[in-house]
């Protein structure tokens, strides 16, 4: 059967053809600058191209403006390490000794409402290749998760769904995965945020970029054949031609298939040690008609690509469908002539489809055939780099002085408020979630589930590794944009930091409402700016980002959630400080602790409610803390303090091994309450033996880090402080039932010790 395309010539005779542009997602303005582009109207290959790269996700239109300032702030010292930053497909940090390390952080929020189990799969599947493009080998993931009401309807169909796709795609890739979050708020009930991560490791030499270059080098399409699903669940998309409307039957969220993707790892990793890829650039968004467009645009000429020779797994695709397919587990490289039969017999030796679909050219322009029509003839950058950029208005919301209204909050006998907090599914125990998860996979996962930061080793001869955390508070965020997102930046830098690495750089994935409103465009642009100059404070870049927009529901935005991923550096992970203590020792706080209690977990448990200010936070003070732990060798093990404040931090500290601890709360603060509950940032809890607690003081002192003994470890089993007693296992046992309660499974949740 032959496809009826719309081709270059029939849009060049037929100018006033109608076209459903605006069903696409293109403005009248933005449809006439593409029939300013061209000379003429677009086919309809052309307009879904224009399309899918205009779009929010693909083209930051609403966010460049902003996102600017993390180059504008960067200094030169900052990136010296960097050796792929923003606008790469992931951030890559030169660690020395030729090793490099690559992160980053992608949400998949719209598909994993629709459809739970292939949303999360796919959202591992593509933050993977995205790591994989950059020459690297994966090595773990994590991921941060934001869900409605715990006890919502929607959330007992949304969150076991998308644990599953998780846990289903990263164990079959045979990745660890080394930690992440899971926050449940009635803000994402009917919009769950799914933001995966993904670390991978490199020789400097072997990076790799996406870019199409040299006169004659072809165009290899691998991996999985294309198919009809992810495209878009754009009704235009779904018929055989723009003009009879007949619906075709998509998927509106990609399929995955996590054994293909495995195979496409190796069989990568084996094309760049044979030295036969010039460029590379994996298909997710937008699929080909991404990959292809970007490709042309970064290199030095033009590129010709023939659909005819795609793959396929559906009959009488149209080359609007083919370029829009967003079929998983497919990249698309630049190989040179001589390299062809080398590419070739790599891609046959692990049974992965390739095909030679195009080359690239000495002109300028991305022209693309179909059943020997030209369907596209345009310049690749105009579709890649030139969407319209929009300076949409933003201004401080009318209701945010009475947001930040303070009206304090209860208190409670401390072993109630205790139980309450570690019981509530804000710190519940996750393993419900992580015992899902292969944690410890290829055998050099050194701290995961429970730990502040997951800390892996990367090289075993070395023992060179690498620690990575991510964070984020949308209720702090909301309070006070700047503020909350500089807050998630500090905590994730402090998880790093209390394990002994070294900070290097940031990545994120900044979650919003619709950017057409001026009160959501006012909070992005307030963290970028917190995030940035939180950034240049402590010295590190932000190598590479994020965004997702219109997150919400009906017109009610998500909480404004920054996720802030921190990459720290170990010359020998074996000198890792844990989090748990296993035997009787002492406890000393590091830091300050106030009356802060704006956004906190108290606040949300106790009242429901979100108000005042969030927590003071001094960066300087943050550095510090790495200072100190930075050789630390007198401490047994380190836990930062954040949601919950000290007393929630020590119970976490000792209910791995049931020990018991008593707590001086009169050391910290004159308020027994705030002393154990306030959210301060900067603070540390640490474990010493006896004899080297004037050790360790005199440490913090030498570091300017202000610490104070706050009590002991010990095996009584219980938890003492201000005067009351709580015996930890019924701690244990509150901390452990909430979620399998919740969503009806066992999975771990009785199990403490791993």
């Amino acid at each position: 059967m032959t496809v009826h395309n719309d081709t270059v010539e029939q849009a060049t005779s037929s100018p006033e053809q109608a076209q459903p542009y605006r069903e696409l997602g293109l403005k009248d303005d933005e449809y006439a600058r593409i029939k300013d582009i061209l000379g003429r109207r677009p086919t309809d290959a052309e307009l879904t191209m224009y399309s899918v790269m205009w779009s929010e996700h693909c083209s930051y239109k609403s966010s460049k403006t902003h996102l600017r300032y993390f180059g504008e702030t960067m200094t030169a010292e900052m990136g010296e390490k960097i050796l792929a930053g923003i606008g790469e497909n992931a951030g890559v940090v030169d660690i020395g000794d030729g090793n490099a390390v690559t992160f980053r952080v992608e949400s998949h929020n719209h598909p994993s409402y629709v459809e739970p189990h292939q949303g999360a799969a796919t959202g591992v599947g593509g933050i993977v290749r995205d790591i994989m493009a950059m020459g690297a080998r994966p090595i773990a993931v994590m991921d941060q998760l934001r869900f409605g009401a715990a006890d919502a309807p929607d959330t007992k169909r949304v969150l076991p769904g998308v644990v599953d796709g998780i846990s289903h795609y990263g164990n079959c890739l045979g990745l660890p995965n080394i930690g992440g979050e899971t926050v449940f708020d009635d803000s994402y009930a009917g919009n769950p945020l799914v933001n995966a991560l993904c670390v991978g490791t490199l020789r400097v030499d072997d990076l790799k970029l996406a870019f199409a270059s040299g006169k004659g080098n072809k165009v290899i399409l691998f991996g999985s054949r294309t198919g009809l699903d992810g495209i878009g669940g754009v009704s235009v998309l779904a018929s055989d031609t723009f003009e009879d409307g007949a619906e075709r039957k998509l998927p509106a969220v990609q399929v995955g298939d996590p054994f293909a993707e495995k195979v496409l790892i190796e069989c990568c990793l084996d094309l760049y040690h044979a030295g036969v890829v010039v460029g590379i650039q994996d298909l997710g968004g937008a699929g080909l008609a991404c990959a292809t467009s970007e490709l042309a645009a970064s290199g030095d000429g033009g590129m010709e690509i023939n659909l005819d020779a795609v793959p396929l797994r559906a009959e009488n695709m149209t080359a609007a469908e083919i370029l829009a397919s967003e079929s998983q587990e497919r990249m698309c490289a630049v190989v040179a002539p001589e390299n062809v039969d080398k590419f070739l017999e790599i891609c046959a030796h692990w049974d992965v489809t390739c095909a030679e679909i195009g080359e690239v050219t000495d002109g300028t322009r991305l022209i693309i055939r179909h059943q020997g029509e030209v369907v596209v003839d345009a310049p690749p950058s105009t579709i890649a780099d030139e969407a319209p950029e929009y300076n949409r208005p933003y201004a401080r919301p009318e209701w945010q002085d009475e947001l930040q209204k303070f009206t304090g909050v209860p208190t409670a006998p401390l072993g109630e408020a205790l139980t309450k907090l570690v019981a509530s599914p804000a710190l519940c125990s996750r393993d419900f979630i992580t015992n899902q998860y292969d944690r410890y996979v290829r055998g050099n996962t050194v701290q995961a589930s429970h730990s502040d930061s997951g800390v892996l080793r990367i090289d075993e001869e070395t023992g060179r590794g690498v620690a990575v955390s991510a964070d984020a508070s949308g209720r702090y965020t909301k309070l006070e944009p700047n503020t909350g997102a500089r807050l998630a930046l500090a905590e994730a830098y402090r998880n790093v930091a209390v394990t002994g690495a070294t900070p290097v750089a940031i990545t994120n994935c900044l979650n919003y409402g619709s950017p057409e409103n001026p009160d959501v465009m006012w909070q992005f642009r307030e963290s970028v700016h917190g995030l940035a100059d939180g950034a240049v404070e402590l010295g590190i870049p932000v190598s590479g980002g994020n965004v997702s927009f219109y997150n919400q529901t009906g017109d009610e935005p998500i909480l404004p959630t920054p996720v802030v991923g921190v990459l720290g550096v170990f010359d020998d992970v074996s000198k890792s400080i844990g989090h748990s203590v296993s035997k009787p020792a002492e406890l000393i706080l590091l830091g300050e602790t106030m009356d802060e209690f704006g956004g906190s977990i108290w606040q949300q448990v106790s009242t429901g409610e979100l108000g005042g200010l969030p927590p003071k936070v001094d960066l300087a003070n943050e550095k510090r803390l790495v200072d100190f732990f930075s050789g630390a060798e007198d401490v047994l093990a380190a836990h930062d303090l954040s949601e919950g404040g000290l007393a929630v931090a020590a119970f976490e500290m000792v209910k791995r091994a049931g020990l018991g601890v008593d707590l001086d709360l009169s050391a910290v603060h004159a308020d027994d309450f705030v002393a154990a509950f306030s959210e301060s940032a900067s603070r540390a809890l640490v474990a010493c033996d006896a004899e080297r607690v004037d050790a360790v003081l005199a440490r913090a002192a030498e570091c300017g880090v202000p610490a104070v003994r706050v009590g002991a470890v010990n095996d009584s089993g219980n938890f003492t402080f201000g005067g009351q007693t709580v015996a930890v296992a019924d701690l244990v046992a509150a901390w452990s039932a909430t979620l399998p309660d919740l969503f009806g499974h066992a999975v771990g949740a009785n199990s403490v010790v791993e």
